[in-house]
């Protein structure tokens, strides 16, 4: 009997942390996509009850949020730090940053871009973004302007290269990634679309870093020239 009753009694109650359950979201995030990323999915990948997750997160929109603060959390604001460094350089360092951990996670840029970016590491990136484009000449409404210009432009890039990559899809390197595309479009009739079929091996590369950077340049360049004439252009 009172075996029994010892063999009965709950284990020793199971702790987590909130990186076990950021590393849990992320996980089901890259194999299933946003929807496998849920409290009850979290629970089970840690082996507690949901009510464990919960503890940390109220809802879906907490862990949503909270997965979008600590992927923020991994880049690295220290490029804004040195002044002495040139403005662009600044910038261009933190959009390769972004796209290399984003990329990583295809199923987190949805997040990214599905809602406001009010949490503090998001703010933070953003007030450093704001800082270093007043560097370059802009005035304070115009570095606000342009800080959404450069979010739009990284996030958009970024968002149309994991849609290719699809929600818990294996992730390809950029070379296969290219020879994919360009097999599809080399395809393309000249007689029909000769400007498209002619461009076959350019728009192949729409997903390289190549590609990415030189849309970011010409950004730069249009707030440059902006920041010169004391207004965006």
């Amino acid at each position: 009997m009172t075996t029994r009753a010892r063999s009965s009694r709950p284990g020793p109650r199971r702790i987590l942390t909130e990186t076990e359950i950021m590393d849990a979201a992320l996980a089901l995030l890259d194999e299933g996509g946003v929807n496998a990323a849920s409290v009850r999915g979290i629970a089970a990948r840690v082996g507690v009850a949901p009510n464990a997750v919960y503890t940390y997160f109220p809802d879906k929109a907490a862990v949503v949020k909270a997965i979008v603060e600590h992927l923020l959390g991994q880049v690295d604001l220290a490029v804004f730090s040195d002044r002495g460094v040139p403005w662009r350089q600044r910038i261009e360092s933190l959009a390769l940053d972004l796209r290399e951990r984003l990329t990583a996670h295809p199923g987190a840029v949805n997040l990214m871009i599905g809602g406001p970016m009010d949490g503090r590491r998001a703010l933070a990136l953003n007030e450093h973004l704001m800082e270093t484009l007043q560097d370059s000449g802009l005035d304070a409404k115009e570095s606000a302007r342009a800080s959404y210009l450069l979010i739009v432009y990284v996030f958009g890039s970024i968002a149309l290269e994991a849609a290719e990559l699809g929600d818990g899809g294996s992730i390809s390197s950029e070379a296969e990634r290219i020879a994919t595309r360009y097999e599809g479009f080399s395809a393309i009739p000249d007689d029909e679309y000769p400007l498209s079929a002619a461009a076959a091996k350019i728009m192949a590369t729409y997903v390289s870093t190549e590609q990415y950077r030189w849309g970011l340049h010409k950004v730069l360049d249009g707030i440059a020239g902006g920041a010169r004439a004391g207004r965006l252009i």
